[in-house]
């Protein structure tokens, strides 16, 4: 049995390394795949075909080559079954809250609130294409990337196209209250899945990317927060429309970088 280690100094989101794994999931003597994200490094514990796992990486243009082997009667790797419930659990806290900002978004006249909806349901669908990319088969998976990736742009380029009407045109102002406290409610929810996810202390690129989104979506709940605050202080709903064009924006480099997924 040997241990490869390759450095791949363009792996630095989830999309490569779904990229990496599609693209090795056919070679059979392959049996784990150890992801590195901050070091740009993955480790390959497999029984063969080392020639065959450096061209199917080298297909890919991320500059990848191999920096070490290592051979043993036997490896130990760590396995994934914790890993995926944690990502279910997470996944389930994003949709949730996609159709709880999504539905009072719309009730608030909240721009604000209806892109950190779509910001919750990009995050939704990246976890479950990562889930997905470890059991069915490469065509389901690309299949399922395309068309979550153009619905997640579409919904992005409509959320922004309102916003730009808003603008031009003469609105009511959001109700800033209810803004402001379903956005408190989705902190708590990402702040929630951020401990389980530093909690389980993987290095796995899927885990460590999945706690940046979930950093991130921190900030734009208080983003959204502030921005409720201000629509109150300044009587006006430029602050909404702001948070909102920033959200949306972010959205739809998401939805390219799924549908990157599909090629």
């Amino acid at each position: 049995m040997n241990k490869t280690t390759f450095e791949i100094p363009k792996m630095d989101c989830p999309s490569e390394e779904n990229l990496i794994r599609v693209k090795l999931k056919d070679i059979d003597s392959i049996l784990n795949l150890d992801f590195d994200l901050s070091n740009r490094k993955l480790t390959v514990i497999h029984s063969d075909h080392l020639e065959r796992i450096e061209k199917a990486l080298d297909e890919l243009n991320l500059g990848s080559h191999r920096i070490g082997i290592e051979t043993a009667e036997k490896f130990e790797f760590s396995q994934e079954s914790g890993q995926r419930k944690l990502l279910w659990i997470v996944l389930g806290i994003n949709f949730f809250f996609f159709l709880l900002e999504m539905i009072t978004g719309l009730i608030s006249n909240s721009m604000g609130l209806v892109a950190d909806s779509l910001d919750m349901l990009a995050d939704a669908f990246v976890y479950g294409i990562s889930l997905l990319a470890v059991g069915a088969a490469i065509s389901s998976q690309k299949r399922v990337a395309k068309l979550a990736g153009y619905f997640q742009l579409i919904l992005a380029i409509l959320g922004f196209s309102e916003v730009l009407r808003r603008f031009f045109g003469i609105e009511s102002l959001p109700d800033f209250s209810l803004m402001m406290g379903i956005s408190f409610l989705a902190l708590i929810g990402n702040a929630t899945s951020l401990y389980l996810l530093q909690k389980s202390k993987s290095k796995a690129a899927h885990m460590q990317a999945s706690m940046i989104f979930t950093s991130n979506d921190v900030i734009i709940n208080i983003g959204v927060i502030v921005a409720g605050g201000l629509v109150y202080w300044l009587q006006s709903g430029l602050p909404d429309l702001i948070i909102g064009s920033v959200v949306f924006v972010l959205v739809i480099q998401g939805a390219f970088r799924i549908l990157k997924l599909a090629k």
